[in-house]
């Protein structure tokens, strides 16, 4: 498979690293030498982080505060793992833009689609910060609108696992690992992957989503250079 512009999908939980809350630094300059390694080879990168390492709109919600106001932070919280990744990432040398759904001019650019596609373009790794700026939306339902909104090719969503199971694998020792697998068969077998409506735009759209473990340094060259890494979802 040969991917021109790919959407890397990675959850803010992934940064924490061993930590058990906020960003360990070995693992977001693990992250940067991976996605340079994709982008030196002129691939066009657009990365979605989620904010769990930092704050959940649902952890407000549990809490008894308002669902739309715990959604805010949690979309700030995104930026706060964006605008950490655009550091690591310019630090070995790849040029970057960060572009926010909610404004905040003083650190980021506004979401303007062909703008994006400009930077993209240009050479520039777009990450896409605070989610789709709205609540009750999810950042996978965020990575799912901007991968369409740009056009890629495909989403690469980076795990701690390294691919979809019929069950979850730590659990369950008899689950098998699927390769590939259609978006019927994982509404059939309930498997949650992402969000019900992430999901939904990406089989309306015909976006393949690609499963796989972020953690496992080169996996995302291999997956690039067409090598079977994690689970491929399509229709």
């Amino acid at each position: 498979m040969n991917y021109k512009r790919i959407l890397l999908k990675l959850s803010g939980e992934s940064l924490m690293g061993n930590k058990q809350f906020g960003i360990d630094n070995e693992r977001l300059a693990q992250y940067a030498k991976q996605i340079k390694e994709v982008f030196d080879q002129g691939i066009e990168v657009a990365i979605v982080v989620g904010g769990g390492n930092i704050f959940r709109g649902v952890q407000a919600e549990e809490g008894g505060m308002d669902r739309t106001h715990g959604d805010y932070m949690g979309m700030l919280a995104t930026m706060i793992n964006s605008m950490a990744l655009q550091a690591s990432l310019e630090s070995v040398g790849v040029k970057t833009r960060l572009m926010s759904a909610i404004e905040m001019r003083e650190i980021s650019e506004p979401f303007v689609r062909r703008r994006a596609v400009r930077h993209l373009e240009k050479g520039r790794v777009v990450i896409f910060g605070a989610g789709t700026g709205n609540p009750f939306f999810t950042t996978d339902s965020a990575a799912s609108l901007r991968a369409i909104e740009i056009n890629a090719d495909v989403i690469l969503k980076g795990t701690r696992v390294d691919g979809i199971y019929s069950a979850d694998p730590e659990k369950d020792k008899t689950a098998t690992k699927f390769d590939f697998i259609s978006f019927d068969d994982v509404y059939k077998k309930g498997l949650k992957i992402m969000d019900m409506t992430a999901f939904t735009l990406c089989k309306e759209n015909n976006l393949p989503i690609i499963v796989f473990d972020m953690d496992t340094p080169g996996n995302l060259q291999k997956l690039i250079s067409g090598e079977q890494v994690g689970t491929i979802v399509r229709n």
